[in-house]
């Protein structure tokens, strides 16, 4: 089975979140399994040179923007076994950074239409077109619309996946008209219209075939208006197409044993583990001591990770003699909050502003336990990468931290991490007090330490229920063929009775015609 991905990033050529995590590793996991993905992105400047390295330039052609004819280059190139078709504009794409610009309507037009055109030229047509978060939204009602009248394409079948439905791509109605080429007909409370504006998130969920979310209890959430971000009504419509599918990581590449960022490899070692923790400690200018709880944060630095429930909790949370690591970017009133925090609490907390590759994982290896005090998450890597790391995560419940945390039972032994429910900041305290005073006791945490190195966080589980949706679609594909195929063979087979018919009828008309006496 042949499957196409379209997405914005991927790892390890671009990254600015965890689309990219998942782009890079799931189509690794997916190999396994029978399924040959070729992942279509653009072509950014930030990629670096090292991978573009034997890239080969496959096609050029021109790109219909509206009124605008663009120029597109196609580059195929080969990276961790899997196929990479780039999308070559500099105009649009050979910038700092990936998204952010004043003009990301147009530019991510052009990539979903840039995209159908290499699918159009393309002499191996794939099965299936799995678009990712709202850059690729389009493509699935491209496909449906102005490309459906292509017989090579009538029968690929799509998949929209959605990772965080907080991001929808919402742009003037007249902007999209304009790019699209598009009249008012497309933009219905039934197409891409959103509110008198337009919507390309909304084009994806509504004309995608199959819809997935990145965990199960996020795809029951999303239906809810709490969580549906406007978007619930249309996904309630949608149920019995949308499915949660959690995520997983590359257990290859977060591997505490061979990641070569870390100042000790370990396992299940917690002496060893303890090195790390001492070793960061000292870079991050925290009071080195390896008794001292310390927690780690990488995240956005945004409202929905849970910072506002952290900057009410912090004095009390520092009264517990707790240190704190944190490392992201974002929103500069959270940032200028943590600087604060960092002033006010020397040696205690530390801050890194920014993206540090190296740093985040010696944050997962060296913290004791990992801080995910979220409003709401789609799923969620972090917690899936400190577990990895023998790193106990703290959480709200919802989304994938409640479909991958397992909270801790006393009384059992079982459980992997501590979780809380209502997004309260005293909920908060009361669960990392409750983890802290576990820390003390150094057999029980190392029990839950343990339960959380029996995980599975890799993608193989994952990756099969991707296959088997594939193949359900596939196989639904081949059976409207086969329909299509009988109607076909049924309307010749009546036309040729007809015309035999018809013609036996005129002959016996001629042979009547013929004994008639003169």
């Amino acid at each position: 089975m042949k499957v196409w991905f379209a997405a914005s990033e991927a790892a390890p050529l671009v990254k600015t979140g965890g689309l990219a995590d998942v782009i890079g590793a799931l189509p690794k996991s997916l190999a396994k399994t029978g399924v040959e993905v070729t992942v279509v992105l653009p072509k950014y400047g930030d990629i670096p040179a090292e991978y573009m390295d034997g890239a080969v330039t496959l096609d050029t052609f021109r790109v219909s923007l509206g009124w605008r004819s663009q120029y597109c280059g196609l580059l195929e190139t080969e990276i961790g076994g899997i196929r990479y078709l780039l999308i070559d504009n500099e105009y649009y794409f050979k910038r700092g950074g990936l998204y952010g610009y004043g003009d990301d309507a147009e530019r991510f037009v052009f990539y979903a239409l840039a995209f159908m055109e290499a699918l159009r030229r393309t002499d191996e047509v794939p099965d299936l077109v799995h678009a990712h978060d709202w850059q690729a939204g389009l493509i699935p009602f491209l496909l449906r619309t102005r490309y459906s009248y292509l017989p090579k394409l009538r029968e690929v079948r799509t998949v929209y996946t959605i990772h965080n439905l907080m991001y929808q791509g919402v742009f003037s109605r007249e902007l999209l008209q304009d790019l699209l080429a598009v009249g008012d007909e497309m933009f219905t409370a039934d197409g891409l219209e959103f509110y008198g504006a337009g919507n390309c998130m909304k084009a994806g969920l509504r004309y995608a075939d199959k819809l997935t979310t990145v965990s199960p209890a996020y795809a029951e959430e999303i239906q809810s208006e709490p969580f549906g971000e406007k978007l619930d009504g249309l996904l309630r419509q949608r149920a019995d197409d949308l499915s949660g599918i959690v995520n997983g990581i590359d257990t290859d590449s977060y591997d505490p044993m061979t990641d070569p960022h870390l100042k000790a490899p370990f396992r299940s070692s917690l002496a060893k583990k303890r090195l790390n923790k001492t070793a960061l400690q000292q870079e991050l200018g925290l009071a080195v001591d390896g008794a001292i709880p310390l927690i780690g944060i990488v995240s956005r630095l945004v409202r929905q990770k849970g910072f506002d429930l952290l900057a009410e909790a912090l004095p009390q949370l520092m009264e517990e003699g707790v240190q704190l690591a944190v490392l992201g970017s974002g929103d500069p009133d959270i940032e200028a909050l943590l600087r604060e925090a960092e002033e006010r609490y020397p040696g205690r907390v530390a801050t890194w502003f920014g993206f540090n590759e190296g740093l985040a994982r010696r944050i997962y290896a060296g913290a004791d336990m990992f801080l995910m005090p979220s409003r709401f998450e789609p799923c969620g890597l972090s917690q899936l990468i400190s577990l990895r790391y023998r790193t106990v995560p703290v959480v709200r419940e919802t989304g994938g931290l409640r479909d991958t945390v397992t909270p801790y039972n006393e009384h059992t032994g079982d459980g992997d991490g501590f979780t809380f429910g209502p997004a309260a900041a005293h909920d908060l305290l009361y669960t990392v007090r409750r983890a802290i005073g576990f820390y003390g006791d150094r057999e029980t945490w190392q029990r839950i330490v343990a339960n959380g190195a029996k995980k599975d966080y890799g993608w193989d589980a994952s990756s099969k229920l991707y296959r088997d949706l594939y193949r359900s679609l596939a196989a639904k594909a081949e059976a409207a063929v086969d329909a299509e195929a009988d109607l076909k063979a049924d309307t010749e087979a009546d036309s040729k009775a007809e015309t035999a018919v018809e013609t036996e009828t005129e002959t016996e008309v001629d042979t009547k015609v013929a004994h008639m006496p003169m």
